[in-house]
């Protein structure tokens, strides 16, 4: 085999088309092995194997899987399979990166007879390219002329060469051409030509290591445990040991397997993934050798499987934990036949036939009592399966399991998982978008057993179980909306992952990763969950907005009821307040506002008491300054805080007079709050108090809202709804933009009357009908008809009954063509005051 056809994968040989779980009975039965009390079945099928390996029960390669098997792209003999180390159960089928799906494994220690066959699936999804090693470093080690250079030698020119170098040159295979789409560097190591000191390079930075003995060769064999595996473990750390793989060449040289010398081996250190026999000069097993190796570095045994204990690895099973909640959509604590073939077509892009679901859960109720419940398997069935694949040599299966769901070579979810690339250019905002307020949604419901719109501590503990850790305080429940049993509701629970995708972004990204956002709505990551905004200069351009998240600072000074604000927002009042213990308390509040019809996101910061604002505490959409009616000293803070920061900016301002229900003095400052209002043109001051029976009015939350959505107009509220049509058009005729095209048109039209009056006098003088006292008089009477009619308007021009001495009289047409004009410049100047930003 050439390297243009690269590393060969083993095929799987007799295919069937059940499904990629499927156990099928009564095939062929495979011969079994027996040593030092180690009882390994292979029962998998044997696949193809040449006429004199099928006569010859003894094993003539040792590989965990079915190495009977060809590589894709050739032909080559097989290796029968063989026990994976520390394992009671046989050998399964080689998969390459695990894409053959769930292709249910027999119970432990099975029948003779018993066979599971492999399923043909389609091409599943390759694990993501972060997550697995860049490039393999295979180094070849061994006892000099035990064929080292012949194998390396063997796979390139795919013939035994007549004349072997001391040393082969390192070989680099492209990763077109290995089955796990990885590049791979083949290097050989001869003792003639390099020092220790070389080595021990070389052995720093390998990937793996294949240690070579000769089958005919007893003392290259005992070379193995007395030189060449301490000297590798001395050269690396105890918990990351690389993985070896022993490779008995020669094989066609002696008529006998070495397999009952190298076991003991294998079961005395565990860092031997397996052993393969083969022979340059015959060709065999030769990429079957190179793949295994490729194989020990992506998917290893070691993170997930303890041999000693035979059972999976704690940081294992806690990842399949996480795995399994994820995938129980339902939360009913079984995976039903929808369950598991969503779950088989995101890992393995195929799903499965309802005979093959069947036969997964035959073979799970055969070996373990509580595996399936009510037609779904267990969370303990669905860790024994993947047990089942490991010791099996089916790894592969689930590290693609693994690899799907975000986790890396040490069962850690990847920074790429949790934290994908989201770009957020300068004054925009993060919120949610449609797809993760359902998926939200359906998170909720999920958790909600009890069916009453809230999450109880023990279900929100359950609900945090995919989490490492616990991501809300106990600050949260007075953050957002609580039930009266201080419960989370649904509002709440949506509130709160806008609060955290508002302000920290990538916690939400890394929040939603836990909880298999991009898996369970078959995104490519989760910043598919987030909108970023437009920039805030362009809202103001265009004086409109797209946000649907308003920020609101609250200032003022210690104790003049900040907090109280916050919690009205909640729609709680003073009553409720006084229940919140001091080490619980928020410095932020959330919750829906609607405006005009609306849905919009309120978001009030308490800021600090504190002599000049930072910049991050200026950022806002609006202000909320807020002062204590019966503290004296109160407002002048509040003054002095806008004069400083937000008298020359465009951010729009409210002043809220707090603790309403009390007496009100007379602030110390030199002119009254209302006074400071009228003279900044701002709204009003708001009364406000929480100290009501019921929950405190939230009228004031809504006006907030408003000026943070139209920021561009100062509107003046005459009631307290703001939302009715008599709000509006108050508000429009009270607007400072409405008064200065008054002013403008007022001036525009005197301006133009004056010409005129000139301008008809003049003529008027000409005029051979009456003496000059009389027209002069005709005009003036003119000029106050003028300005009369101006001040009806259109309507009462068009209600005027015109009569025929009228048509006739110079006075009419001197009416009109002052009407005409005074029209024009009235429709000129609303044109240019409406253009004109203010």
């Amino acid at each position: 085999m050439g390297l243009n056809q690269g590393i060969r994968q083993p095929s799987s040989g007799p295919k069937t088309s059940l499904g990629p779980w499927c156990p099928e009975a009564g095939g062929r039965g495979s011969p079994r092995l027996r040593c030092g009390g180690l009882t390994a079945g292979a029962l998998f099928p044997l696949g193809e194997r040449s006429r004199s390996e099928s006569a010859c029960p003894s094993l003539r390669a040792v590989v965990p899987g079915a190495a009977a098997a060809r590589w894709a792209g050739g032909g080559g003999a097989g290796a029968v399979p063989a026990p994976v180390r520390g394992s009671s159960f046989g050998g399964g089928e080689a998969s390459p990166s695990g894409r053959r799906g769930w292709q249910g494994a027999a119970g432990g220690g099975g029948a003779p007879g018993e066979e599971i066959q492999p399923m043909r699936t389609g091409g599943g999804r390759p694990p993501r390219a972060a997550d697995m090693k860049k490039d393999v470093r295979i180094l070849l080690v061994g006892e000099p002329r035990v064929g080292k250079t012949s194998l390396i030698m063997s796979l390139v020119s795919e013939e035994f060469p007549e004349e072997v170098p001391p040393r082969a040159e390192e070989i680099t295979i492209p990763a077109d051409v290995t089955p796990e789409r990885v590049p791979t560097h083949i290097v050989d190591y001869s003792e003639a030509e390099q020092s220790d000191e070389q080595l021990h390079q070389e052995i720093s930075q390998a990937n793996v290591i294949c240690i070579v003995y000769a089958v005919n060769n007893k003392h290259s064999i005992d070379k193995v445990t007395s030189r060449w595996i301490p000297l590798i473990n001395e050269r690396t750390d105890k918990d990351s040991r690389l993985p070896l793989i022993l490779v008995g060449n020669k094989s066609d040289l002696v008529e006998y397997s070495s397999m009952e010398t190298i076991l003991p081996i294998m079961n005395q250190y565990t860092e031997i993934e397996t052993c393969v026999e083969c022979s340059a000069k015959n060709l065999k097993n030769i990429s079957e050798l190179f793949y295994y190796a490729q194989k020990a570095v992506l998917h290893p045994t070691g993170p997930l499987y303890c041999p000693e204990e035979k059972e999976m690895k704690p940081a294992c099973i806690k990842a399949l934990t996480r795995i399994f909640k994820i995938s129980d959509q339902d939360n009913d604590g079984t995976l039903n036949d929808a369950e598991l073939n969503f779950f088989q077509r995101i890992c393995f892009n195929t799903p499965l036939a309802p005979q093959a679901l069947e036969d997964v859960k035959n073979v799970v109720r055969k070996h373990i009592s509580d595996g399936v419940a009510d037609s779904g398997l267990t969370l303990k069935g669905f860790l024994f399966l993947h047990t089942l694949f490991i010791q099996r040599g089916r790894h592969e299966t689930t590290w693609t399991v693994l690899r799907r769901f975000g986790y890396d070579d040490d069962l850690d979810l990847t920074p790429e998982y949790l934290f994908p690339l989201l770009k957020i250019p300068p004054d925009c905002t993060t919120e949610l978008n449609h797809h993760a307020y359902l998926f939200l949604q359906s998170t909720f419901d999920k958790h909600d057993l009890d069916r009453d719109c809230a999450l109880s501590p023990d279900e929100l503990k359950d609900l945090f179980k995919v989490f490492p850790y616990i991501p809300w305080g106990p600050d949260v429940n007075n953050t957002v909306c609580t039930n009266e049993r201080g419960w989370i509701t649904y509002q709440g629970f949506l509130s709160q992952w806008t609060l955290t995708t508002y302000l920290d972004v990538q916690r939400c990204l890394e929040y939603l990763g836990y909880l298999g956002y991009s898996i369970l709505t078959e995104q490519e990551s989760q910043a598919s969950a987030i909108t970023v905004t437009r920039d805030k200069k362009i809202d103001l351009q265009k004086k409109q907005t797209q946000r649907n998240v308003f920020r609101c600072n609250v200032i003022g000074m210690k104790n003049c009821g900040k907090s109280g604000v916050l919690q009205a927002l909640l729609g709680r009042n003073l009553m409720r307040q006084k229940k919140i213990r001091e080490d619980h308390k928020s410095y932020y509040a959330i919750n829906t506002v609607y405006v005009y019809g609306q849905e919009k996101y309120l978001l009030l910061h308490d800021i600090s008491e504190s002599e000049f604002l930072t910049e991050a505490e200026i950022i806002c959409d609006v202000v909320c300054l807020v002062y204590d009616v019966s503290n004296p000293k109160s407002f002048e803070y509040c003054a002095r805080i806008f004069k400083q920061h937000f008298m020359d900016s465009r951010i729009p301002c409210l002043i809220i007079a707090a603790k309403s229900d009390l007496h009100e003095v007379k602030q110390e400052y030199s002119i009254s709050p209302t006074d400071f209002c009228r003279k900044h043109k701002m709204p009003p001051p708001q009364a406000f108090t929480c100290n009501t029976a019921d929950a405190p009015s939230k009228d004031i939350f809504v006006k907030l809202t408003t000026m943070a959505m139209y920021p561009h107009a100062r509107l003046r509220c005459m009631c307290t709804c703001n939302r009715c049509t008599f709000c509006i058009c108050q508000n429009f005729l009270n607007s400072d933009l409405l008064q200065s095209v008054k002013n403008k048109i007022f001036t525009a039209v005197l301006n133009r009357l004056r010409a005129r009056v000139a301008e008809w006098g003049a003529m008027l003088l000409a005029d051979d009908e009456g003496s000059i006292t009389h027209q002069v008089h005709a005009v003036r009477s003119v000029e106050d008809s003028i300005f009369m009619e101006s001040s009806h308007g259109p309507l009462f021009l068009e209600a005027r009954h015109v009569t025929q001495a009228d048509l006739k009289s110079s006075t009419f047409w001197l009416r009109a063509s002052f009407g005409a004009t005074v029209f024009a410049v009235l429709g000129f100047a609303m044109y240019k005051a409406l253009l004109k930003q203010r």
